[in-house]
């Protein structure tokens, strides 16, 4: 039968995990504060959301470990700056959040370089 296994998806899952905790440490780094890992709601879910300048930022993490199906921010196309920009609503209704400034970042990871897209795209509702 064609498509991943339950194995498979959980070796995806560890993988996304780990590149989203090495991406973390990276942000912290640049001066971030990491207030949630893998935000989950209906609409979808938000890798990394931070603090950072007076923003609020919801970040998505992006790993290919070669350049064989592109470069790994050119994932984050329209589709799914649109579910990263309603989950990222769906986050600020749920806490109560509003007047805050708010941004969406795009860490890049191929290989083991890791790259920092600030306001890598506007909110698309």
């Amino acid at each position: 039968m064609a498509g991943d296994t339950g194995r498979e998806r959980k070796n995806n899952r560890e993988t996304g995990s780990h590149y989203e905790r090495l991406a973390g440490a990276y942000l912290e780094q640049e001066g971030y504060e990491i207030l949630e890992y893998n935000y989950r709601c209906k609409t979808g879910e938000i890798d990394i959301i931070a603090r950072e300048a007076g923003y609020l930022v919801f970040c998505e993490v992006k790993y290919r470990a070669s350049d064989k199906k592109g470069h790994p921010a050119e994932a984050v196309n329209p589709a799914k700056q649109r579910t990263i920009s309603k989950s990222a609503l769906c986050y600020m209704t749920v806490n109560g959040i509003d007047e805050v400034p708010c941004r969406f970042d795009v860490v890049s990871i191929e290989n083991h370089e890791v790259i920092l897209y600030r306001n890598a795209f506007d909110y698309t509702g």
